[in-house]
């Protein structure tokens, strides 16, 4: 029997990177998933897989800015399963990382309305679902930046997004206690995803921010990582293992962090 056998998880940014590494983990330990993404084609290839494993998920096309497809995203999964029992808010963009004087209002909006107010839209309408439940587990993806480093040349919005990440989840933490509700973050440090990528830099060059360690970095294979092992974590998170444990920050990256 897996340790998420009968559980329903609820995943945001889950047709890539860190999302697909977790749903494929979660499935794998017997939750039903409800995969929500603006990837429609990716997310739905996914959804395909789980279920010629012989698992359950849906798909369901959302952007996560955006309150109505958020609340429609969770009527589907309540109607498909008729529960929720882990809600992972890790849908998040890079954005544009440049100067202050440079980044631009709308970028700045951008990238803060997708990491932070997508993350208050996805645990605003899980809430009621959760209580009803009578438990839960809240799992946000912050990161490194913002938190423990601050050494990554123009990534003012992305960084402030992702320190408001975690406090946002020390409050709710106290606020859902009481309803056996978990929220807890993990703070990715390198990560082999794509969304290094998709990341705009725009003269970051003269910011003259620059961190080398001449004999490498000593930390757990250098503080290079792959989505396996954020979802490992995850899983401990969403599981009766982290029974205890909210309001929280996990830090997934080797302790690289710990030198920068």
């Amino acid at each position: 029997m897996g340790m998420l056998e009968g559980k329903v998880a609820f995943i945001t940014g889950a047709a890539s990177g860190i999302g697909e590494g977790t749903a494929r983990r979660f499935s794998a330990e017997g939750a039903k998933l409800a995969l929500v993404d603006m990837q429609r084609e990716a997310g739905e290839q996914l959804r395909q897989e789980i279920e010629q494993q012989g698992r359950e998920a849906i798909f369901t096309e959302c952007d996560v800015s955006n309150p109505d497809d958020v609340r429609r995203a969770f009527e589907a999964t309540l109607e498909r399963f008729g529960k929720l029992d882990i809600v992972f808010a890790n849908a998040g963009i890079n954005g544009v990382w440049a100067p202050i004087d440079e980044l631009q209002p709308d970028e700045w909006a951008k990238t803060l309305d997708i990491n932070l107010t997508g993350t208050y839209l996805t645990v605003h309408f899980a809430v009621p679902h959760l209580k009803r439940n009578g438990e839960g587990s809240i799992i946000i993806t912050s990161s490194v930046n913002g938190t423990r480093t601050f050494s990554n040349p123009g990534a003012s919005a992305y960084s402030a997004s992702k320190a408001a990440q975690v406090a946002f989840m020390k409050m709710i933490a106290l606020e859902l206690g009481r309803h056996r509700i978990r929220c807890n973050a993990i703070c990715p440090g390198f990560i082999a995803t794509n969304i290094q990528q998709r990341t705009q830099q725009r003269n970051t060059e003269k910011l003259g921010i620059e961190i080398e360690l001449p004999e490498g970095s000593p930390a757990v294979d250098e503080g290079k990582g792959d989505p396996t092992e954020v979802a490992d974590t995850c899983l401990f998170l969403a599981s009766d293992l982290s029974r205890h444990v909210s309001g929280v920050e996990i830090f997934v990256d080797g302790g690289a962090s710990l030198l920068r």
